[in-house]
C-alpha cells in the first residue's frame, strides 16, 4: 500500500510560511496576514490536480502528469505576491508537487518575444556563457537594490547549456546565493524553455542545491510534457510573416535570464529553507508560525 500524499495545502501553508519568517519588525499588519491566509485557501480552491490537460494561454498544452498540481494565473499570482514577489502580464502560473517530502515549485511563464533563431547554439560555450550570465546578475543587482532586494551572484553551472535542435527544447541549471554569503546550500534554478512559433515557454524550477539532483527530474519531465498548438509551433515559422526575435538562444541564456534569476533566487530563499521544518497541513499553519515567531522578536511585516 503506498503512502497517501499530503494535502496541496501542506506544500502552499510551507511556501508562505518561509516567505513570512525573513522580514523582522515590530508587529504584523493583520492585512498581511489575512492576504497569506487567503491566499493559502484561493491556490488550494483552485489548484488542478494531475493528471490533466491545461492550457497555456493561447499557445500550448501542458499534460500535467499524476502527482502534480497546477495553480491558475490569478491565483498563483497572489500566492507569489503573498510570499513577496512580483509577477509579470506573461507568468501563467505555478506547479507544485503533491508527494511526500518535496519542497520545490516551477514557475510557468509564457514570452512572445518572437521566434527565436537557434543557430548559436551550435557554437556556444558553456564557460562564456556563465560568465555572461554572472555579468549579467550583477549588472540587476543595481536594479534589484533600488527594490530593497540583497545582491546576488552566480557561482556555477549544476547543469550546463542544452539545446535539441529537434525538439527545440534548452535547459540549463545554475547556482545562485547572496553576494558575498557562506550559504552551505544555496538555491538553484533549473531552467527549461521550449521554443515557439511566436515566443517560448518557460519553466522555471527553483530548488535547494541539496535536493537539486532529484528535484531536477521534474523539471524535465514537465518540459517533455508541453507541447506548443498546432500552428503555434517552431516549424510553422513564416518568414514572411512572423516577428523575430531581438535576440538569440545564447542571449536567452545569459543575458534575458539573469533578471529572472535573480528574482526567483531570492524567492526560493525566503521558504525553501523553512518549508521541510514547518510543512504543517493547512492555512492555519501562518497564524500558528506568526505567533511564534512574535514570542522570539521576529514577527513578519
Amino acid at each position: 500500500m503506498h503512502p497517501r500524499p499530503p494535502r496541496p495545502a501542506r506544500v502552499l501553508a510551507a511556501l508562505l510560511i518561509g516567505a513570512l519568517v525573513t522580514t523582522p519588525s515590530a508587529a504584523a499588519p493583520p492585512s498581511r496576514e489575512q492576504e497569506a491566509r487567503a491566499a493559502v485557501d484561493a491556490a488550494r480552491a483552485a489548484l488542478v490536480a494531475g493528471p490533466a490537460r491545461v492550457p497555456l494561454a493561447d499557445q500550448a498544452i501542458l499534460a500535467l502528469p499524476a502527482n502534480y498540481g497546477f495553480i491558475p494565473q490569478r491565483q498563483a499570482a497572489a500566492l507569489m505576491s503573498a510570499m513577496g514577489n512580483r509577477t509579470g502580464k506573461d507568468f501563467l502560473g505555478l506547479v507544485v508537487p503533491r508527494g511526500a517530502d518535496q519542497n520545490w515549485f516551477v514557475a510557468v511563464v509564457y514570452e512572445p518575444a518572437g521566434y527565436i533563431k537557434d543557430d548559436d547554439a551550435r557554437h556556444w560555450d558553456a564557460g562564456e556563457l556563465l560568465k555572461s550570465l554572472r555579468d549579467g546578475t550583477e549588472a540587476a543587482n543595481a536594479e534589484r537594490a533600488k527594490a530593497g532586494i540583497a545582491p546576488l551572484e552566480v557561482t556555477r553551472w549544476i547543469e550546463p547549456p542544452a539545446y535539441d535542435a529537434r525538439t527545440h527544447r534548452l535547459a540549463w541549471a545554475a547556482e545562485a546565493r547572496v553576494k558575498g554569503s557562506a550559504d552551505t546550500d544555496p538555491t538553484v534554478n533549473t531552467n527549461t524553455y521550449l521554443l515557439g512559433r511566436e515566443g517560448y515557454v518557460s519553466l522555471n524550477l527553483v530548488t535547494r542545491a541539496a535536493s537539486v539532483e532529484t528535484d531536477r527530474n521534474a523539471a524535465h519531465e514537465l518540459l517533455a510534457a508541453v507541447e506548443f498548438n498546432p500552428g503555434k509551433r517552431y516549424a510553422d515559422f513564416n518568414s514572411a510573416t512572423d516577428k523575430v526575435a531581438a535576440y538569440g538562444l545564447a542571449a536567452l541564456v545569459a543575458g534575458v535570464a539573469a533578471k529572472k534569476l535573480g528574482l526567483l533566487a531570492l524567492l526560493a530563499a525566503t521558504f525553501l529553507k523553512f518549508a521541510k521544518v514547518i510543512a504543517i497541513a493547512g492555512a492555519a499553519a501562518v497564524t500558528a508560525a506568526t505567533r511564534w515567531l512574535r514570542r522570539r522578536g521576529r514577527t513578519p511585516s
